[in-house]
């Protein structure tokens, strides 16, 4: 297993991501100065974002069940526990996004290779959804 959002499971070699991307901001109010630079004021963290997009090849296993799956845990609004295959855990995250692009299709249109992105955002608040 790479990874684990909740109880969704990325893996190789069924439905796993080729690409993990994490942006962190923090927020500063600014207040603007004559002839000098803003000055500036911490206020605390911002948005806390990871996108993983990846590859899934109906040959090795129910992919368009897997994106079902993502897209029902993204629409109950729930926050789940985002945790790597070596044990780290990055907190709770709620899915914003997921992005699908279907190629190589079979002659009763069923694709054979499905491109995704997922977009989790960190929250705070309520013990994420095991």
């Amino acid at each position: 297993m790479l990874m684990s959002l909740g109880m969704f499971a990325f893996s190789i070699p069924t439905f796993a991501h080729d690409e993990l991307q994490r942006r962190t901001d923090w927020r500063h109010g600014r207040s603007p100065r004559v002839g000098a630079r803003d000055a500036t004021q911490f206020t605390g963290p911002g948005d806390d974002t990871i996108s993983l997009t990846g590859t899934a090849f109906a040959e090795l296993g129910d992919v368009t069940a897997a994106l079902e799956e993502l897209r029902t845990m993204g629409a109950s609004g729930q926050a789940w526990s985002l945790v790597d295959g070596a044990g780290r855990v990055y907190g709770a995250f709620v899915i914003t996004a997921l992005d699908e692009r279907q190629k190589v299709f079979m002659a009763d249109g069923t694709p054979l290779r499905i491109d995704f992105a997922l977009d989790l955002l960190a929250v705070d608040g309520p013990e994420p959804a095991k």
